[in-house]
């Protein structure tokens, strides 16, 4: 379809909020998007420059444009939510996990029995749920059995047949779990009471439990029955116990969604806690697929839409991170501080830990998935025209200026390539001169590579600030790579990345990851300069003491280090030790240089 057939498409497009579809030339569903303005939302895929590499691959792709208007935007939201789950679009995000959840029933009875289930039956049946893991769902139902006794029987107990005596009551009776409602021992009254506090400790509301607790108790306690209070008594003190573990903050934030985000380049975790009366109810993290370069808000709003309807909330008031778009029915907070932003920042460390027990999964399940994601974000944070898979970062080490060398240590893929280290001895600079000895070691480095043809890295790290960077610059120019090789120096005080002509230092945040694998590349190079540079110091200090020695030679001095292992083992040697590795003459003149008076 021609590009003017697509425009008289786009013109007569409505000014209206809805759900707008994009179809490649197979009639196949590519993209689903939500709007306020469908007209305008479409029209911006035309007439923007996109930065992002997969946005012009879709827009070259659209052929058809389709849309359906709806009344709101919450009803948008909801539209575009359920068209993506159903056709799973190729440029949409992927919602991961779509695995059934427990639910916890009171049944449609006469006496109603509670069980979990994962099948929602509509008999007039209420469910509580879902809950996102089967341990809560034991956790409350544990809760339940020890507060209160319920039938776990499926007989059918209707008036007629207890009084006709069908039934008998079974063990769970004789145990003290049940009260016999069978044989007409519990009024239906009495059992509903019971069924009606369990509906609100399974809310989150414990003050109605709570309460006729504590009246028992003191109603046992002043008729006598004291082994009775004791019972109510323990009852209470579960109940208490279950609540302090699981209020968080104030029990007047009730009926609140907590929703927060945490994203990468390839993947974002969207966190949701739930509250009733100050306690956490419900917790779940989201993971989401990018597909194109979606904004942590676009994300959000998609996920807030799918986790409320997977869950059935009704919150009417939700705390987020910062602003979203869900309509007019949902009152959006954005707590700055006290007890809201603390559950705020709970939600957001759940959303931190989650993902990084799946960065650790993937890394052992997935290795090149765990590269490729470190390498995209590298390329992001750095501001790289292409992923760093091959990097390499030099390091200068003169201590007490003596025995000038430098390292060059190199990473393929995020990890360490040892067989590709370098060490070099600075030949051509007297004393200690960091500048002038980059300068040296990053031509003698690329010109070798150059000669021979090797591979060159997509990125140079230069251990150092401004002034070692402009000397590893100027080797650069003189190859003709500054624009083949991109290249950063980082300062060690405040770990700031410096730019080729760029002022201003990049401030990386103290966790990334991104960060982490370049003060890995910083700490090896310095390790292995260190290495090399004692190496040197120690063979200098055998050289000029041995070689001193008449009649001594290059050879010698090898069999009695390989035999000694040190200088001070030699000298501490006793003459027929010496004599059984280099000789008699040799072991003499050995022997005597340390053994004067």
């Amino acid at each position: 379809m021609s590009a003017t057939s697509l425009e008289i498409q786009i013109k007569t497009l409505p000014n209206q909020p809805g759900v707008y579809q994009y179809y490649d030339a197979k009639e196949r569903l590519i993209y689903v998007g939500k709007a306020k303005n469908i007209k305008k939302r479409v029209s911006s895929y035309f007439t923007k420059n996109h930065d992002y590499g997969k946005t012009r691959v879709l827009v070259k792709n659209i052929r058809t444009i389709k849309h359906i208007v709806v009344e709101t935007e919450t009803d948008a939201l909801l539209l575009e939510n359920n068209l993506i789950k159903k056709y799973q679009p190729k440029y949409n995000v992927m919602l991961k996990d779509d695995k059934s959840y427990p639910w916890i029933c009171v049944k449609n009875e006469r006496f109603p029995r509670i069980f979990p289930t994962r099948r929602v039956i509509k008999d007039g049946s209420e469910y509580f749920g879902p809950y996102t893991s089967m341990k809560t769902v034991k956790t409350l139902l544990g809760l339940i059995k020890g507060l209160y006794q319920l039938r776990t029987c499926n007989y059918d107990l209707s008036e007629e047949k207890i009084e006709a005596g069908k039934f008998k009551v079974c063990l769970e009776y004789h145990l003290g779990n049940c009260k016999g409602p069978c044989e007409g021992l519990e009024s239906e009254a009495s059992y509903h009471r019971n069924i009606e506090a369990i509906r609100e400790i399974l809310k989150g509301n414990f003050k109605d439990s709570l309460q006729r607790f504590r009246k028992q108790m003191k109603d046992y306690a002043e008729a006598m029955q004291f082994e009775d209070a004791q019972k109510v008594k323990e009852k209470l003190t579960i109940l208490e116990n279950y609540q302090a573990k699981s209020t968080v903050v104030n029990p007047k934030i009730s009926n609140v969604d907590v929703f927060s985000i945490v994203s990468d380049e390839s993947y974002a975790y969207v966190n949701f806690l739930q509250l009733s009366y100050g306690s956490i109810i419900r917790s779940h993290t989201l993971e989401l697929k990018k597909k194109l370069d979606e904004t942590d808000e676009e994300l959000l709003e998609l996920a807030i839409t799918e986790i409320r309807q997977r869950f059935n909330s009704t919150s009417k008031e939700i705390y987020v991170p910062f602003e979203v778009d869900l309509g007019e029915n949902i009152k959006v907070s954005i707590p700055k501080l006290g007890d809201k932003k603390k559950i705020l920042d709970l939600s957001k460390r759940n959303a931190m830990y989650y993902r990084m027990d799946k960065m650790k999964q993937i890394k052992i399940t997935d290795p090149d998935r765990h590269a490729n994601r470190i390498m995209a974000q590298m390329k992001a944070d750095l501001r790289l025209s292409e992923e760093p898979r091959h990097i390499e970062c030099f390091d200068n080490s003169n201590i007490q200026g003596t025995n000038p060398v430098a390292a060059c240590v190199v990473f393929k893929n995020g990890k360490p390539s040892k067989k590709d280290y370098r060490h070099f001895n600075i030949k051509t600079v007297e004393g200690p001169d960091d500048f002038a000895s980059m300068e040296e070691v990053v031509y003698r480095r690329y010109k070798r590579l150059l000669e021979e043809d090797q591979s060159l890295p997509q990125l140079i790290i230069i251990d150092g600030g401004k002034g070692q960077l402009s000397s590893a610059l100027k080797s650069l120019d003189l190859l003709g790579l500054r624009n083949k090789i991109a290249i950063i120096g980082i300062a060690k005080r405040l770990e700031e990345l410096f730019y080729p002509d760029d002022p201003i230092p990049l401030y990386l945040d103290k966790k990334s990851e991104t960060l982490k694998i370049i003060q890995q590349l910083r700490n090896e190079a310095h390790r292995f300069g260190i290495e090399h540079h004692r190496n040197r110091r120690s063979k200098g200090a055998l050289t000029s003491e041995l070689e001193s020695i008449n009649g001594v030679g290059e050879q010698t001095i090898v069999d009695l280090m390989k035999a000694f292992k040190s200088v001070k083992r030699i000298a501490n040697a006793k003459l027929d030790e010496l004599e059984a590795v280099v000789g008699t003459s040799r072991a003499n003149k050995v022997y005597d240089h340390y053994h004067k008076e």
